[in-house]
């Protein structure tokens, strides 16, 4: 288990073994989700790793105006 500080500017530094573990690089986003009295970090993966994440998904978008017709 690692564990961080936060500074007075209230950033954290995230150890190097989590770093070099979960590939991140600077500029990289991450999200904060609180879930009871925790707080989980996740990673934001770049948009180019999206695609083909939902095989088979209807991605055909009706408009009201062809719904008029």
């Amino acid at each position: 288990m690692y564990s961080a500080t936060i500074s007075s500017k209230y950033q954290i530094v995230i150890p190097r073994a989590v770093r070099k573990r979960f590939g991140l690089k600077p500029k990289q986003k991450v999200v904060f989700i609180p879930l009871g009295n925790t707080l989980r970090l996740v990673v934001v993966p770049p948009i180019e790793q999206a695609q083909g994440m939902f095989p088979g998904i209807d991605t055909e978008v009706l408009r009201e105006e062809d719904e008029e017709r």
